[in-house]
């Protein structure tokens, strides 16, 4: 039986002019098991030149991967050293909106919006594992365990942070066209993510030391190039780049809402 539904054509441009380029292996990571296949395929677009794995796993598979959780994608852990991380993420978005609601996609540990919160921005988290909703709750703060594609809320966001989300979802035009119907006009979309478009991505590649060709959950490397591309057709301006300090080789885009999309 396999693991992966697999992708018909390009998820970002539905080209189907693709090619298999580099196969990885999982089975070192930390929540592989043996009842899935190590090895990944990953293909490129030859028109939009995106990079994505054959396919997105199925229900069965992902009910093994996300029977567990890392410690660090706990709610709480390690706050004091995530604090200092979360607070330069937060300082990208002021200069363009400094309150209202900040919806955390993915919330995982709760550290950015527990910053946020500090900050004076109203925090509310989704996420799939439902005891990082409970822990979230228990504290004070709204939490949904849902899909963003289902998420109603009754008001407009100032901010929605993917911090690490993006490469996670099978077809992340769903997402941002979610997103930006959650977010008004001018509101912050923060994006992070690995960033294929740099000299260390190929140093660590042609050493076959890069991690994120054997990352299991993830079904997308972007380039800086083709996010920026992705976030203006759905609306969003990019309006500031920087480098993530929360995992190697990432990147991190402020972008602002221009168009409201239907």
């Amino acid at each position: 039986m396999s693991d992966r539904v697999l992708f018909e054509s390009c998820p970002l441009c539905e080209s189907k002019e693709i090619m298999n380029t580099v196969i990885g292996d999982c089975s070192k990571h930390s929540l592989y098991s043996f009842l899935l296949s190590p090895k990944i395929q990953w293909q490129a677009c030859n028109d939009c030149a995106h990079i994505f794995t054959e396919g997105y796993y199925t229900d069965r598979a992902r009910k093994i991967i996300f029977g567990k959780t890392h410690d660090f994608q706990k709610v709480g852990g390690p706050i004091e050293q995530n604090r200092n991380i979360s607070a330069k993420m937060v300082e990208k978005v002021l200069p363009f909106i400094s309150e209202g609601a900040w919806l955390d996609i993915g919330f995982g540990n709760g550290s950015l919006l527990f910053t946020a919160q500090e900050y004076g921005f109203k925090p509310i988290g989704i996420d799939l594992r439902i005891g990082n909703v409970n822990a979230l709750k228990s504290l004070g703060i709204d939490a949904y365990c849902e899909d963003l594609l289902s998420l109603s809320l009754p008001e407009k966001l100032s901010v929605i942070s993917m911090a690490d989300v993006l490469e996670h979802i099978p077809y992340p035009k769903e997402a941002l066209l979610a997103a930006n119907k959650l977010v008004k006009e001018n509101g912050v979309l923060l994006v992070s993510m690995p960033n294929t478009e740099n000299i260390l991505w190929k140093a660590l590649t042609d050493q076959n030391q890069n991690p994120y060709w054997g990352e299991m959950e993830h079904y997308h490397n972007f380039s800086r190039t083709r996010i920026y591309a992705l976030l203006n057709e759905f609306g969003f301006e990019p309006v500031r780049y920087g480098i993530s300090e929360r995992y190697r080789i990432c990147m991190e885009v402020v972008s602002l809402k221009r168009k409201h999309l239907t």
